[in-house]
């Protein structure tokens, strides 16, 4: 696999992660009524951006994450302090569509006034001297889906009912937690499809593919064959016809099968491959909706089992921080996975979504089970902390994270490239 479909396949199953995820924090916002202003996909410079419904939707440079910035968790805007002059942009009614806070000359129909006092959050007015009636003070009301203009900038305004920290505290809290939920839907959405496609390892006592230059092919057997029994011993599981096969390299085995409604006798030697029998012939699969359906649960809750145990193993010391990978460890993987096959490559998907899911439930600071863990606090105490010493946390979590990601990238580049 060339080195530009590598990138690609990596930037393209890394965003569809990242996408899901923020897709569940921006649904679930969206339906609280929080005023999220941008849809990000990566981090840094803006490559393409576009607004529909209130919301800038932007793909921007490095492809190693993104976010949904909600009304009310950052900063709001610019304050509009007494004394300062702004242009007001108005509908027929006199209700305020743009406040302009610069630049007026290129809104020559904007009526000019020195702000006395102004709210955009909660009664939503702004009254202040006109230019040409210095004398008079008028107030005006402002449309709760009016926006702020400077430099020629537009920002939509957040009036305190459409601010994440106004919602209540499960709205909160849903807001939150669906971003790694849609990494495990994600996931067993991908492995519903592979069941579908391949089909699901089937354990009856059934022939699947078989080989070309196996001993199955050259004795006879088919693909669909059941088999009875082997040697007068009676299988009834598809690891009862391999712990037989594999028991008896090089000895001949007569194979009792029923094919098209007819009973047969064949006789088959296994070939002695390091010591174990093979003949060439691969598992069952079922390919029926509703097999695949339940395999798209069973093979998203193994994987979250085995994560959980590697995270175990961290904790008492049975694991290093040296298995782990971050983006360059993720991005070799991606490009030997991608090598073996697009089914593999959707599956390896699949995993780092649940691992994704995972991580971000984890309850430190600055990832999403960090603020879930303030919220569980929050509902115990009755009151929210202080914004400021979360932020903190939030803060200081967010530095140590980035210093692991140091660690484990230049154990990444250690391992794969040195």
């Amino acid at each position: 696999m060339s080195t530009l479909s590598t990138v690609l396949a990596f930037i393209l199953l890394f965003g569809a992660l990242v996408f899901f995820h923020e897709l569940g924090h921006f649904i679930f916002a969206k339906r609280s009524g929080i005023l999220c202003r941008e849809f990000a996909i990566g981090f840094g410079p803006k490559i393409l951006a576009f607004n529909k419904n209130e919301t800038t939707y932007t793909i921007r440079l490095l492809p190693l994450g993104g976010y949904v910035r909600m009304a009310g968790e950052d900063p709001e805007l610019i304050e509009l302090k007494p004394g300062l002059r702004v242009g007001l942009i108005l509908d027929k009614n006199e209700v305020v569509k743009k406040i302009i806070i610069n630049r007026k000359e290129k809104y020559p129909d904007a009526r000019i006034i020195e702000i006395e006092q102004a709210d955009i959050e909660k009664d939503l007015f702004i009254t202040g001297f006109e230019e040409e009636e210095e004398e008079r003070i008028k107030s005006y009301k402002i449309d709760e889906k009016a926006v702020l203009v400077e430099n020629g900038i537009e920002s939509q305004i957040a009036p305190i009912d459409r601010q994440f920290s106004s919602k209540s505290l499960l709205a909160r809290t849903l807001t939150i937690f669906a971003g790694p939920l849609f990494n495990f839907i994600l996931a067993i959405v991908v492995f519903i499809l592979l069941g579908f496609i391949q089909g699901v390892p089937s354990n009856e006592p059934m022939l699947g593919g078989i080989t070309k230059d196996g001993s199955a092919m050259k004795a006879g057997l088919k693909q669909g064959d059941i088999v009875h029994s082997i040697d007068d011993a009676e299988v009834s599981t598809w690891l009862d016809i391999v712990e037989i096969i594999q028991e008896n390299p090089g000895d001949p085995l007569t194979f009792h099968i029923e094919r098209d409604d007819k009973l047969m006798d064949i006789q088959v030697t296994p070939q002695n491959i390091e010591g174990e029998g093979k003949i060439g012939v691969y598992q069952p699969m079922n390919k029926s909706f509703g097999q695949a359906f339940v395999y798209g649960f069973t093979e998203t809750w193994f994987w979250t089992k085995q994560i959980f145990i590697i995270l175990g193993d961290l904790v008492t010391g049975g694991f290093t921080i040296d298995a782990f990978s971050g983006p360059v460890g993720i991005y070799a993987s991606t490009e030997a996975v991608a090598q073996s096959g697009i089914f593999n490559l959707f599956r390896w998907g699949a995993l780092l979504s649940i691992n994704l899911g995972i991580m971000n439930l984890l309850p430190i600071p600055a990832l999403d089970g960090g603020r879930l863990l303030f919220f569980g606090i929050e509902a115990l105490r009755g009151k929210p902390i202080d914004k400021n010493k979360e932020g903190f946390v939030h803060f200081i979590g967010f530095a140590l994270l980035m210093l692991l990601m140091i660690v484990v990238t230049w154990n990444d580049i250690r391992r794969f490239f040195l």
